[in-house]
């Protein structure tokens, strides 16, 4: 068992708030945005897996916590970046989404605290479960936060991203880090890599999981979720895959032209397992690294009009419903 590390979580305003009383002025519609400070660690795979905190190095990452308008207690929404930048369109435009319906979010950046641009040609450059605890983390802070319910607070990734939002949700990697000030009320993933075997993967909390995959992508294979998802649901848990015909990696990206990134680096060909707190490559039977023969280069990605639509519909349902909105 990890030895849990509590943080004081510090706040940034970004611009200057209005007061309605103040010399005639009036008050914006909208609240300024707030830069919030996030105290987290980075881990290995191994540092991860075994509990070992006492190891990782400390690490203060930020987030924007956006907000949809003056009310309080209000439900939120983390979001999770991929491998790419961290300020991407996807999550900007999500959170302008999810603000239209009353939703604060926060876009979480795990790589500016960390002096790292991108892991998208180099996904050794950061352990993606070290995303897990930053998530972890995330909702430590906005739990605290005055204005945020912390009964209502979901996860929500891209890619990288994605696996975060999706794996969080397993009742040991709570019982190791998970925040002891809210729990996880929804995790909704988009595109994870389902290509690994955890120990108690079955064995996750009650929250419900929401996962969307354009079928034809050839990043993070639609496959493995599928079986990982129904194994899932057979055990009985809320957990449902949507499946969008012909979408390609990051369908709802409307900026992300239909082609191929070259240099981006995946291992859509490995098969990989949990084993004595290592990630082992199932045909090597050896620890997995990104130098593997099974890890290729090349990913398919391009904006789905039909896709990204049905799967916003289908968030904004799922949502509205988890965070009893009219």
């Amino acid at each position: 068992m990890g030895r849990f590390h509590t943080f004081a979580a510090h706040l940034v305003v970004v611009g200057l708030s209005l007061s309605a009383a103040a010399g005639g002025q009036t008050r914006p519609k909208f609240p300024p945005d707030e830069t919030l400070n996030v105290p987290s660690l980075t881990l290995t795979d191994e540092q991860f897996l075994r509990g070992d905190t006492a190891n990782g190095v400390a690490v203060t990452l930020t987030g924007v916590l956006r907000f949809p308008g003056w009310n309080e207690h209000l439900p939120a929404v983390i979001l999770l970046h991929g491998s790419g930048e961290a300020t991407s369109v996807t999550s900007s435009r999500w959170s302008a989404l999810l603000n239209g319906m009353g939703i604060a979010t926060f876009r979480l950046d795990s790589f500016g605290g960390r002096g790292i641009e991108e892991v998208e040609t180099d996904q050794s450059r950061l352990s993606f479960l070290a995303q897990f605890y930053d998530t972890y983390r995330a909702v430590d802070v906005l739990a605290g936060h005055p204005r945020i319910d912390p009964s209502r607070i979901a996860v929500m990734g891209f890619s990288r991203g994605a696996s975060a939002a999706l794996y969080t949700s397993m009742r040991r990697f709570q019982t190791l880090y998970g925040s002891t000030k809210a729990p996880i009320a929804a995790h909704v993933s988009f595109y994870p890599a389902c290509n690994i075997q955890f120990i108690g993967e079955l064995d996750v909390a009650d929250a419900p999981i929401r996962e969307f995959h354009g079928a034809a992508d050839d990043t993070t294979l639609a496959t493995t979720c599928r079986d990982y998802i129904a194994r899932l649901a057979a055990t009985g848990k809320d957990a449902v895959m949507t499946e969008y015909p012909g979408a390609h990696h990051g369908f709802d990206n409307r900026d992300a032209r239909p082609g191929l990134v070259e240099n981006a680096q995946t291992s859509r060909n490995c098969q990989r397992r949990e084993e004595d707190g290592k990630i082992l490559n199932v045909e090597t039977g050896k620890p997995f690294s990104y130098d593997d023969a099974c890890v290729a280069l090349g990913s398919t990605v391009g904006y789905d009009k039909v896709a990204a639509e049905a799967a916003q519909a289908a968030v904004k349902r799922f949502l509205a419903e988890v965070f009893h909105l009219n």
